[in-house]
């Protein structure tokens, strides 16, 4: 009898290491998620919809984490009291979660050059016709003024991206305060558009930049679970067939 029960031990014992990478793949998860919902709303408020993917995604995979971590409990119960049962629906559903991980990663791949294509005009054209000052409380022209701010830039592509546009109808200035390198002193007044005064470059590329770093990382996240959740999952149906 011992000797029938000694590699089931060993197995055990190893499966109980992979369930430990498998809860660390669903916090891994968990915390890729909560970053790409926080970076995602903000991006969203600022690109559109077109960027929205990127708060999908990070919802998704804070389901998905939470969920692993649940079933990597479940798998070690599994394991502890040789359940096949219980042995069963973990593989089931790490399958699962390891297929939507794979096509999230896909998504995300494939929706950056739609972002990059499509998003500029939008972005261009909204800015024009939504962004209303620099002290307004309305959560579009927050959002663009706090980029403006942090990123060290001015609309879209540049100062002129204001020309024409409901602010300048409405102020009469050229740019507003958020393009200023120095809020707040006397030469930034809405009209010197100076390189001393105001940020030349416009947002678009930088946000972009930033989109794109938020893709791979959750693209790549999520590949990465993925990669450490499989071994768990083979080991798992080893024993499910080795009790059967």
């Amino acid at each position: 009898m011992a000797e029938i029960h000694t590699p089931y031990a060993s197995l055990k014992k190893l499966l109980s290491l992979l369930n430990g990478f498998v809860a660390m793949s669903g916090i891994i998860l968990i915390g890729l998620g909560i970053g790409g919902k926080c970076g995602g709303a903000s991006l969203t408020s600022v690109l559109g919809l077109s960027s929205a993917y990127l708060l999908h995604v990070g919802n998704l995979c804070l389901v998905m984490g939470c969920v692993t971590v649940l079933l990597s409990c479940a798998g070690w119960y599994g394991v502890t009291k040789e359940s096949r049962g219980m042995l069963l629906f973990c593989i089931l559903s790490m399958v699962i979660v390891l297929i939507v991980e794979v096509t999230a990663a896909t998504v995300v791949l494939l929706f950056f050059p739609i972002v990059r294509d499509v998003v500029l005009e939008h972005t261009f054209v909204t800015l024009r016709k939504n962004y209303r000052g620099y002290n307004e409380p309305d959560d579009y022209s927050t959002q663009w003024n706090l980029v403006m701010e942090k990123l060290k830039c001015c609309g879209v592509n540049n100062y002129t991206d204001f020309s024409g546009s409901s602010f300048k109808m409405t102020t009469g200035h050229t740019y507003p305060r958020g393009c200023c390198k120095s809020i707040g002193t006397v030469t930034c007044d809405g009209r010197n558009v100076s390189t001393n005064v105001i940020h030349q470059k416009g947002c678009f590329h930088k946000l972009l930049k930033i989109t794109k770093t938020q893709s791979f990382t959750l693209s790549g996240g999520s590949l990465g679970a993925a990669a450490i959740q499989l071994p768990g999952i083979l080991a798992t149906l080893l024993l499910f067939i080795k009790l059967g």
